[in-house]
Protein backbone atom coordinates (compact mmCIF):
# COMPACT_ATOMS: atom_id res chain seq x y z
CA UNK A 1 0.00 0.00 0.00
CA UNK A 2 1.36 3.41 -1.04
CA UNK A 3 1.63 6.14 1.60
CA UNK A 4 0.58 9.60 0.44
CA UNK A 5 1.65 12.92 1.94
CA UNK A 6 -0.83 15.80 1.79
CA UNK A 7 -0.05 19.46 2.33
CA UNK A 8 -3.27 20.89 3.68
CA UNK A 9 -4.15 24.28 5.02
CA UNK A 10 -5.70 24.59 8.48
CA UNK A 11 -9.08 25.27 6.87
CA UNK A 12 -8.83 22.08 4.81
CA UNK A 13 -7.79 20.03 7.85
CA UNK A 14 -10.79 21.20 9.87
CA UNK A 15 -13.05 20.65 6.84
CA UNK A 16 -11.75 17.06 6.52
CA UNK A 17 -12.27 16.48 10.26
CA UNK A 18 -15.94 17.55 9.99
CA UNK A 19 -16.51 15.49 6.83
CA UNK A 20 -14.98 12.43 8.56
CA UNK A 21 -17.41 12.96 11.44
CA UNK A 22 -20.32 12.87 8.99
CA UNK A 23 -18.90 9.69 7.42
CA UNK A 24 -18.62 8.11 10.89
CA UNK A 25 -22.21 9.30 11.60
CA UNK A 26 -21.13 11.34 14.62
CA UNK A 27 -22.83 14.44 13.23
CA UNK A 28 -25.50 14.92 10.57
CA UNK A 29 -25.04 16.53 7.17
CA UNK A 30 -27.08 19.51 8.36
CA UNK A 31 -24.84 20.02 11.40
CA UNK A 32 -21.74 19.71 9.22
CA UNK A 33 -23.16 22.30 6.81
CA UNK A 34 -23.71 24.71 9.71
CA UNK A 35 -20.20 24.11 11.09
CA UNK A 36 -18.51 24.61 7.72
CA UNK A 37 -20.74 27.44 6.48
CA UNK A 38 -21.66 25.41 3.38
CA UNK A 39 -24.91 24.11 1.93
CA UNK A 40 -26.01 20.56 2.69
CA UNK A 41 -25.52 19.76 -1.01
CA UNK A 42 -21.85 20.81 -0.80
CA UNK A 43 -21.31 18.70 2.33
CA UNK A 44 -22.83 15.67 0.57
CA UNK A 45 -20.52 16.31 -2.42
CA UNK A 46 -17.45 16.56 -0.14
CA UNK A 47 -18.49 13.44 1.77
CA UNK A 48 -18.86 11.45 -1.47
CA UNK A 49 -15.53 12.75 -2.77
CA UNK A 50 -13.67 11.79 0.42
CA UNK A 51 -15.25 8.32 0.36
CA UNK A 52 -14.24 7.85 -3.30
CA UNK A 53 -10.86 9.66 -3.57
CA UNK A 54 -9.74 9.95 0.03
CA UNK A 55 -8.53 13.05 1.90
CA UNK A 56 -6.93 14.47 -1.28
CA UNK A 57 -10.45 15.42 -2.45
CA UNK A 58 -10.58 18.20 0.17
CA UNK A 59 -7.45 19.92 -1.19
CA UNK A 60 -8.26 22.79 -3.56
CA UNK A 61 -7.50 21.70 -7.12
CA UNK A 62 -5.99 25.04 -8.19
CA UNK A 63 -3.32 25.07 -5.50
CA UNK A 64 0.07 25.89 -6.97
CA UNK A 65 -1.36 26.85 -10.35
CA UNK A 66 -1.29 30.34 -11.76
CA UNK A 67 -4.76 31.58 -12.77
CA UNK A 68 -5.45 31.67 -16.50
CA UNK A 69 -6.31 35.38 -16.43
CA UNK A 70 -3.32 36.35 -14.27
CA UNK A 71 -0.88 38.96 -15.54
CA UNK A 72 2.36 37.46 -16.84
CA UNK A 73 5.60 38.15 -14.99
CA UNK A 74 7.08 39.82 -18.10
CA UNK A 75 4.29 42.41 -18.25
CA UNK A 76 4.64 43.07 -14.51
CA UNK A 77 8.39 43.59 -14.89
CA UNK A 78 7.85 45.85 -17.91
CA UNK A 79 5.32 47.98 -15.95
CA UNK A 80 7.80 48.45 -13.08
CA UNK A 81 10.63 49.25 -15.51
CA UNK A 82 8.56 51.82 -17.44
CA UNK A 83 7.46 53.49 -14.21
CA UNK A 84 11.03 53.78 -12.94
CA UNK A 85 12.46 55.10 -16.22
CA UNK A 86 10.16 56.60 -18.84
CA UNK A 87 7.13 57.63 -16.76
CA UNK A 88 8.60 58.29 -13.31
CA UNK A 89 6.88 61.69 -12.95
CA UNK A 90 3.35 60.38 -13.68
CA UNK A 91 1.03 59.43 -10.86
CA UNK A 92 -0.52 55.95 -10.95
CA UNK A 93 -3.76 56.98 -12.69
CA UNK A 94 -1.96 58.97 -15.38
CA UNK A 95 0.60 56.16 -15.70
CA UNK A 96 -2.17 53.62 -16.41
CA UNK A 97 -3.54 55.93 -19.14
CA UNK A 98 -0.04 56.37 -20.63
CA UNK A 99 0.51 52.60 -20.68
CA UNK A 100 -2.71 52.06 -22.57
CA UNK A 101 -2.11 54.94 -24.99
CA UNK A 102 1.62 54.61 -25.80
CA UNK A 103 2.73 51.13 -24.73
CA UNK A 104 -0.42 49.16 -25.67
CA UNK A 105 -0.59 47.65 -22.16
CA UNK A 106 -4.19 47.59 -21.00
CA UNK A 107 -4.43 46.76 -17.29
CA UNK A 108 -6.65 48.16 -14.56
CA UNK A 109 -5.60 50.88 -12.14
CA UNK A 110 -5.87 48.48 -9.20
CA UNK A 111 -3.49 46.02 -10.90
CA UNK A 112 -0.95 48.78 -11.57
CA UNK A 113 -1.32 50.01 -7.98
CA UNK A 114 -0.79 46.49 -6.62
CA UNK A 115 2.29 45.81 -8.79
CA UNK A 116 3.97 49.15 -8.07
CA UNK A 117 3.28 49.26 -4.33
CA UNK A 118 4.56 45.68 -4.04
CA UNK A 119 7.83 46.97 -5.50
CA UNK A 120 7.86 49.87 -3.01
CA UNK A 121 6.99 52.54 -5.59
CA UNK A 122 4.66 55.31 -4.44
CA UNK A 123 2.53 57.60 -6.55
CA UNK A 124 4.38 60.95 -6.83
CA UNK A 125 1.30 63.10 -6.34
CA UNK A 126 0.67 63.48 -2.66
CA UNK A 127 -2.91 63.93 -1.59
CA UNK A 128 -3.57 67.26 0.04
CA UNK A 129 -4.72 67.14 3.60
CA UNK A 130 -8.31 68.17 3.94
CA UNK A 131 -8.89 71.25 5.96
CA UNK A 132 -10.70 70.25 9.07
CA UNK A 133 -13.78 72.25 9.91
CA UNK A 134 -13.35 74.05 13.20
CA UNK A 135 -16.47 74.52 15.23
CA UNK A 136 -17.23 78.05 16.26
CA UNK A 137 -16.79 78.61 19.99
CA UNK A 138 -19.89 79.42 21.95
CA UNK A 139 -20.42 82.99 23.03
CA UNK A 140 -19.09 83.69 26.54
CA UNK A 141 -22.24 85.23 28.03
CA UNK A 142 -25.95 84.49 27.97
CA UNK A 143 -27.90 86.75 25.61
CA UNK A 144 -25.01 87.65 23.29
CA UNK A 145 -26.31 85.44 20.47
CA UNK A 146 -29.76 83.94 20.03
CA UNK A 147 -30.11 81.43 17.19
CA UNK A 148 -33.52 81.23 15.56
CA UNK A 149 -34.73 78.59 13.13
CA UNK A 150 -37.99 77.25 11.70
CA UNK A 151 -39.04 73.79 10.45
CA UNK A 152 -42.04 73.49 8.12
CA UNK A 153 -43.16 69.89 8.77
CA UNK A 154 -46.38 68.02 9.32
CA UNK A 155 -46.23 68.35 13.10
CA UNK A 156 -49.91 67.68 13.69
CA UNK A 157 -51.93 65.20 11.67
CA UNK A 158 -54.82 66.90 9.92
CA UNK A 159 -55.67 69.29 7.11
CA UNK A 160 -53.52 72.19 8.29
CA UNK A 161 -49.73 72.42 8.12
CA UNK A 162 -47.73 74.07 10.89
CA UNK A 163 -44.20 75.48 11.13
CA UNK A 164 -42.22 75.03 14.36
CA UNK A 165 -40.18 78.11 15.29
CA UNK A 166 -37.47 77.97 17.91
CA UNK A 167 -34.97 80.28 19.60
CA UNK A 168 -31.90 78.94 21.46
CA UNK A 169 -29.32 80.85 23.48
CA UNK A 170 -25.86 80.15 22.03
CA UNK A 171 -23.89 80.41 25.29
CA UNK A 172 -26.02 78.09 27.41
CA UNK A 173 -27.95 76.00 24.84
CA UNK A 174 -31.13 76.99 26.69
CA UNK A 175 -34.34 76.93 24.65
CA UNK A 176 -35.77 80.43 24.88
CA UNK A 177 -38.92 79.96 22.82
CA UNK A 178 -40.79 77.37 20.78
CA UNK A 179 -44.06 77.94 19.00
CA UNK A 180 -46.14 76.45 16.21
CA UNK A 181 -47.44 78.80 13.53
CA UNK A 182 -49.96 77.91 10.85
CA UNK A 183 -47.96 77.62 7.60
CA UNK A 184 -50.39 79.82 5.64
CA UNK A 185 -49.93 82.60 8.23
CA UNK A 186 -46.15 82.16 8.00
CA UNK A 187 -46.27 82.57 4.21
CA UNK A 188 -48.30 85.79 4.57
CA UNK A 189 -45.81 87.21 7.11
CA UNK A 190 -42.75 86.30 5.02
CA UNK A 191 -44.22 88.05 1.91
CA UNK A 192 -44.65 91.37 3.69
Amino acid sequence: MREEIFNMTQKEISRLRVINQTIDKIITVREAAELLGLSERQVIRLKGGVLKDGPAFIIHKNRGRKPKHALSDEIGTKIVELKQTKYQEANFMHFSELLEEHENINVSYSTIYRILTKEGIKSPKKHRKRKSHHRRKRKPQKGMLVQIDASPHEWIIGDKSFTLHGAIDDATGEILALFLLLTSVWKDISKS
